[in-house]
Order: C-alpha cells, then structure tokens, then sequence
C-alpha cells in the first residue's frame, strides 16, 4: 500500500506542469490526441538518416547540436550497433524504481539528483532538484566500459525529452561529437483533451511497444560502484 502511495505521487508530481527542476519543466506540452509522433516512421529500407528535422521538435526540446531520434529510431540504432552505441537513461531513481526503463540501456546516469541536504520544492510540491556535479564523469566511466571515445554515438533518453536535451547539451559542450536525444522519452507525451488528457499515451518508447522492465540491473545504476 505504502509503494502505492509512493508511486502515485511520484507521477503526479512528474505529470504537473509545476514540476521543475534548476528551473527546467520536466512537463511537455499535451499534444492532441490524434498526434502518433514527433515526425512521420521512417519508410522502411530509407537511406535517410535518423536524424529527425529541428522545426519537427518543440523549442524546449531542442539542442545545441541538433541530433534526434524517436523512441523507434532510437531502437533501431541501438540494435544495429550495440558495440558502437552507449544507450544512457537519465531520469531519476525514483523514477526507474516505480515506472521501470528500456531493456537495452547501457546505464543510468541521472542528469538531475536530489539536494544535499534535502530542500523541499514548493511550487512543485516534491523535493527540489538539481543538475547533477558528476553527471559527465559518469558517463565517461560508462564509455570507457565499453571501450568507445567521444566521439562515438550516445544515445540520452528521459520521460519525454526535456531532461535530455539538457544532458545531451552538457555532453556536447564536454567534447562529446554525436549525442542524440529520444524527443518522445519513455513515457511520451500528454494527451490534451479528452478522457484520456493529460495521461502520457501519444508516443514513448512503452507506447510503441518497444522492450522495457521493472525489474533493475544493479550493475546499470548510478551511484552503486
């Protein structure tokens, strides 16, 4: 009952539009309900790149370097590279414990943390959050696990793209070459009206139906070596 209640209120606090963190929404914008992604599927056998076009993207999601993926994209990339490809989750614990993450990530690698000490966040009636000190260096260490460089493609994923593009910023302004971001998340994006408003069921990668768990991999998370 008590994980219940837990989780409840971890959702409603990463659903309201109030929720921040360091002054970042973690809420998108809802969508309409007929909206299925974030551009057109890529046709099948297209010699397009994955890349998805800037004007497609929400300005909130947008980054320095301008690579990204939908969920779909990103599963496709990362089944077809897997030795050339490091696959980082960067949400937080809380919400990897209680809504799960995608099968093939690399690691978790949090791009925000909780305070030290604890602050309470009024405005979005959880605890306050903050851009994580040791986020680069973390994902560093995970590169080098696999034995790749900077220059070898990364792949960020959060809720619904808003966290990533802050983490894919931060890598690219390290010397990273070629981070993208899932513009859709995990959970993707809100629906607008309706009876379903405001629930995340219009893109994603649990929307598409791609490979996720509940059950974690404490070699993959953060903060356990």
């Amino acid at each position: 009952m008590l994980r219940h209640t837990i989780l409840m209120a971890l959702l409603a606090v990463l659903a309201s539009p109030t929720a921040s963190a360091a002054g970042d929404a973690f809420a998108c914008p809802a969508v309409g309900p007929d909206a299925a992604a974030v551009a057109p599927a890529r046709e099948s056998g297209s010699d397009a790149p994955f890349t998805r076009p800037e004007a497609t993207v929400p300005d909130a999601k947008r980054t320095a370097r301008g690579l990204y993926v939908t969920a779909v994209d990103a599963y496709q990339m990362v089944t077809g590279d897997p030795a050339g490809t490091l696959f980082i989750d960067v949400r937080t614990r809380g919400e990897l414990q209680f809504i799960g993450m995608p099968t093939p990530v690399d690691a978790h690698v949090p791009v925000v943390v909780e305070t030290v000490p604890l602050q309470w966040d009024d405005a979005a009636s959880s605890f306050k959050l903050a851009p994580n000190p040791g986020f680069v260096a973390a994902v560093d260490q995970r590169l080098a696990q696999k034995g790749l460089t900077r220059a070898a493609t990364v792949i960020v994923i959060c809720q619904s793209g808003l966290r990533a593009a802050r983490a894919a910023n931060a890598l690219t302004q390290s010397g990273y070459a070629s981070v993208y971001t899932v513009v859709d998340g995990f959970e993707g994006d809100p629906v607008a009206e309706g009876p379903s408003k405001g629930q995340r069921l219009v893109n994603g990668w649990r929307n598409a139906g791609l490979p996720w768990t509940a059950k974690l991999d404490r070699a993959r998370m953060y903060g356990l070596d």
